[in-house]
């Protein structure tokens, strides 16, 4: 028998002959003396054509479709989805060439598709090398064509009015040096919208239908090393295809990407953990190992574990290493290995503030005949998530609160291309209001925009479909939803899988099928075990506005998640004569049936305003639906900025809290949204943007920011009064004063006498002072907590407009064509304080090393194209947004004026 002492002994010597084994093992390893993969970006470049009408466009199409003309502006966003329309393709089609791309995540090798002889399309003069495209436009890439172009009735409001469909082409040639001659050559399409087919020297590769996926193609069949390799990229955005603004364009990252014949799959590491405590933690790892030669490979695969600082950074410090793993491959097949480490005092991933987002980076060797044929990085958290039934979600032990909103993919004046620094933007700007957990509505997210939601300690639902078979507008995805359905859901998981800020998938929102009974609950259940033999280790969810506790969908997922129904849909006093769905709070029915099944509210609130805008008389209830002289005018497109209105099928974000509050054991949930956001713009669809957002298009701070800042983060001392106090043709009228305060109790003084001290009563989570009289001046509220004084704030009224001042949100920024600052424009008075209803004429200029690339105001109304350098400041404020020129450093200077009032110039540096 083994004393512990001499186990202890026993246990070293044995950890140091496997340190041993490991040194000796990489010193007979021929280390590669050049980079064995390559990730090439080939963003800069491209040349790009559009057809004026897409009837008159090419006949390389993707599949037939019907014709049909639809009002979609004329649906309730809530309107049950309708069975699908399918037109039987034509020998012409190319569909059949373009299923073979996501044979790889098709299962059942049985079902894969085999592709047809020839490649159609080959003579077509765009896909030819000797075209000449000199007159085709020069893009770089992220693009999206609708954003640039200026906004048109003969797009639909649901849409965002800007022209996103149509037929395109991109053009670009690739440098592939003869060095390369025996390698892997893949294209990685971070998001093209949409029905993407892709031709190389004249060859049809593949494609992707589905716009908001990522995919690759494998180029190498159709490489030249040392020649000229011509790529050619054909996109067909349908019109009446979503019911938001998709963008139009290769909208997302594009790379060219180089490796051995042997190497790491297409996103082909998989890192989970378990046993997690503070103590230790368990890392578990797969590895697919996918061998394109034409032999069998003995291979040996070694991971190495580092910590990444806060940035995302290697910090050097070598954690751990796995054993080494031996594999044959054979030939022209994939192999996958499994390995695990334990992880002593592990850096635990987190959620701010309570939590620290650490990180680790996974660096996967493979070698070959004692060569290194590939290295292959894998960033990871490691982190404990516990979904409770009563108590709601656990993060490394800790109840974390679902603070939640709802996010559509478009930068507002960007439009849908995508950029990191306007996506950190948008996620700093939440986090001000308390935000920790994003929603991605509907469909998964560019990538670099989860690295963000890892580095900056957001929890993430990732989603994929809005629709499956049942269509909500002629041309979404149930057009393709019976062949790809699978392919979309295995590669979401596997893209996003290592992000430790995803914690579960959703695979619908208020989809048809929850209408359909036992025949939707069993195509509910298909995607859910899909998704579950992908990554059994999160929960799934599918967002239910209509599914009931007694219908069969709700018992087909992990997660209960519910768009409005928890608060109850059009059934409270001011909502009952509505027309649609009509449900009452379903919580605790829901709890009820499901007891181990966590709750979350997927979509709540669907509160309306635009910034700065009032009308009066205010509602005396806490929550009415907008309509003429309740909130709302149909000819000015006005929703008054009390926040007290909402669309017809929602509820005010009082309303929200209250029933939260009566329902503790529901975890959390997401806001209907966070920004305002292009298209959908209820409930007025002559507009070009939605008043669902917290936020603005352009980045402004709604009163609906302050009201859930001051719920949601409880120890900020803070007062927010509204409206403001600019209304020379209300003097003697009564005009209506909100408090949104963190403290319990406030006093409002008007020019220094005490209108009365209110506290809030139980689920109230406004103050109000409903019968105040107007009189110029100055408004202070001064809040209280636990009977101390607490915060203070003022609003006053302003002299007449003066200057222009300009505000960036960063004066340093990096000379890349990449990186942006956001500069506001304000008009103010003569002590400086901003003009809460100008609306003046504003120019903008630039000097220096850089562009002006969009300006906004924030006004869902303002048909000014993004593009423009003149716009009307929206009550007092206005936005310039500005990038430096790739390789020229410098200083930026921006300038604004508007007749009568004095300049401002705003300074900012780029460096390399």
């Amino acid at each position: 028998m083994y004393s512990i002492t001499s186990f202890r002994r026993q246990r070293q010597l044995s950890v140091f002959g496997f340190f041993f084994a490991i040194l000796f093992f990489y010193s007979c390893t021929e280390r590669p003396d050049h980079q064995v993969r390559e990730r090439l970006s080939i963003n800069d470049g491209w040349r790009f054509f559009k057809y004026d009408d897409a009837k008159n466009a090419d006949g390389l199409i993707y599949d037939v479709r019907s014709d049909i003309d639809e009002d979609i502006d004329q649906r309730e966003a809530d309107d049950q989805p309708v069975e699908g329309e399918w037109v039987e393709g034509e020998e012409s089609v190319l569909k059949a060439w373009i299923l073979p791309s996501g044979n790889d995540f098709i299962k059942d090798s049985a079902k894969r598709h085999v592709r047809p002889e020839g490649y159609p399309g080959f003579d077509f003069p765009f896909v030819q090398a000797s075209f000449d495209d000199g007159n085709w436009e020069k893009v770089n890439l992220p693009h999206d064509w609708g954003a640039r172009e200026p906004f048109t009735y003969e797009v639909s409001g649901s849409m965002g009015r800007l022209p996103s469909h149509g037929v395109a082409w991109y053009r670009r040639s690739l440098d592939v040096p003869s060095s390369d001659a025996g390698r892997q050559i893949y294209l990685e399409v971070e998001g093209a919208m949409s029905y993407a087919m892709v031709w190389l020297n004249g060859h049809l590769v593949g494609g992707w239908p589905y716009g908001y996926n990522s995919w690759q193609l494998d180029l190498t069949p159709y490489i030249i090393p040392g020649g000229k390799n011509q790529l050619a990229i054909r996109l067909d955005n349908p019109p009446i295809s979503s019911r938001w603004y998709p963008g139009g364009g290769i909208y997302r990252n594009m790379w060219l990407i180089k490796t051995e014949p042997v190497h790491v799959g297409q996103w082909g590491t998989f890192i989970t953990t378990r046993d997690v405590s503070e103590e230790s933690a368990v890392v578990d790892l797969e590895v697919t190992i996918d061998n394109k030669s034409n032999e069998n490979a003995d291979v040996e695969i070694v991971t190495f574990i580092y910590e990444l600082d806060l940035n995302g950074n290697r910090t050097g410090k070598r954690v751990i290493e796995f054993a080494p793993q031996s594999a044959n491959v054979a030939a022209g097949t994939k192999t996958a290995v499994n390995s695990s480490v334990t992880i002593a005092n592990p850096r635990l991933w987190g959620s701010l503030p309570t939590q620290i987002p650490n990180r680790y980076l996974a660096v996967t060797e493979v070698q070959k005949d004692g060569k290194v044929v590939d290295v292959f990085e894998t960033p990871f958290g490691i982190r404990s998530l516990e979904f409770d039934a009563v108590n709601g979600l656990f993060l490394n032990g800790e109840h974390i609160y679902i603070k939640g909103v709802n996010q559509h993919h478009d930068l507002g004046p960007l439009g849908a291309a995508f950029n990191k620094r306007a996506a950190e933007r948008q996620l700093e700007i939440l986090r001000e209001a308390g935000v920790n957990s994003i929603r991605m509505a509907h469909n998964p997210p560019a990538p670099e925009l989860l690295e963000l939601t890892d580095k900056m300690g957001f929890l993430v639902v990732n989603e994929v479909f809005d629709v499956w078979e049942r269509r909500k507008v002629p041309f979404d995805f149930h057009l393709i939803f019976p062949d790809w359905y699978e392919q979309d859901l295995r590669s979401m998981v596997r893209r996003d899988r290592n992000h430790p800020s995803v914690i579960m998938w959703s695979y619908g929102n208020e989809v048809g099928e929850q209408y359909t009974g036992v025949d939707g609950a069993a195509l509910s259940q298909k995607l859910n075990d899909i998704l579950k033999d992908e990554d059994p280790t999160r929960p799934t969810t599918a967002s239910m506005n209509f599914a009931k506790p007694d219908m069969p969908m709700p018992a087909t997922m992990d997660i209960i998640s519910l768009n409005y129904q928890g608060e109850g849909i059009r059934i409270h006093p001011g909502y009952e004569h509505l027309q649609g769905i009509r449900t009452h709070p379903l919580y605790s029915e829901f709890h009820e049936t499901f007891p181990n099944k966590m709750i979350i509210s997927s979509e709540n609130a669907a509160a309306l305003s635009i910034r700065g805008e009032y009308l009066f008389p205010v509602t005396p209830n806490s929550s009415a639906p907008v309509s003429d002289g309740i909130g709302g005018d149909s000819e000015s497109l006005i929703v008054c900025a009390y926040e007290l209105y909402t669309a017809n099928f929602g509820s005010s974000v009082d309303r929200v809290f209250a029933a939260k509050a009566q329902h503790p054991f529901v975890a959390g949930g997401f806001v209907w949204s966070g920004w305002d956001y292009l298209g959908e713009p209820t409930p007025y669809y002559d507009a070009r943007s939605t008043y669902f957002g917290i936020v603005d298009l352009a980045g402004f701070k709604k009163n609906r920011f302050y009201l859930y800042q001051s719920h949601w983060r409880p120890e900020l001392p803070m007062a927010h009064i509204l409206p403001h106090w600019n209304w020379p043709d209300r003097v003697g009228k009564v005009t209506p004063v909100h408090v949104f305060t963190s403290g319990d109790e406030a006093e409002l003084f008007l020019n220094g006498v005490s209108l009365g001290r209110k506290k809030k009563g139980e689920y109230e989570y406004r103050l109000r002072w409903d019968d105040v009289v107007y009189e110029p001046g100055e408004l202070k509220v001064v809040a209280y907590k636990n009977g101390e004084e607490w915060a203070q704030s003022f609003v006053k009224t302003t002299g007449a407009a003066e200057s222009l001042n300009a505000e960036a949100d960063r004066d340093r920024i990096k000379a890349d064509g990449k990186d942006l600052s956001f500069v506001t424009i304000s008009v103010t008075d003569e002590d400086g304080f901003v003009i809460p209803d100008a609306k003046h004429p504003l120019r903008f200029s630039i000097e220096g090393p850089g562009e002006i690339v969009a300006t906004d105001s924030g006004d869902p109304r303002d048909f000014e194209a993004f593009p423009s350098n003149e716009r009307n400041a929206f009550n007092g404020l206005s936005l310039v947004i500005v990038r430096g020129i790739s390789g020229k450093p410098g200083i930026i200077r921006v300038m604004a004026e508007s007749d009568g009032l004095k300049n401002a110039v705003a300074e900012i540096q780029t460096v390399r």
